[in-house]
């Protein structure tokens, strides 16, 4: 299973630890919003090819 995590803000230690645990024995990937102008297409096509995106606040 491939899981796509998108982070809003910069993950804290707490995120970081959910994530790790989300992510588990998966195929994991990540994107992250906070960068100045983020590749949205690219965005859009990770969330496709993935089977599980949660968005991290």
């Amino acid at each position: 299973m491939k899981i796509l995590n998108i982070y809003k803000s910069q993950p804290d230690e707490t995120v970081k630890k959910l994530v790790e645990i989300v992510s588990r024995d998966r195929d994991s990937e990540s994107f992250d919003l906070t960068v100045d102008n983020p590749d949205y297409d690219a965005l859009v096509d990770k969330i496709f090819a993935a089977d599980q995106t949660i968005c991290w606040w």
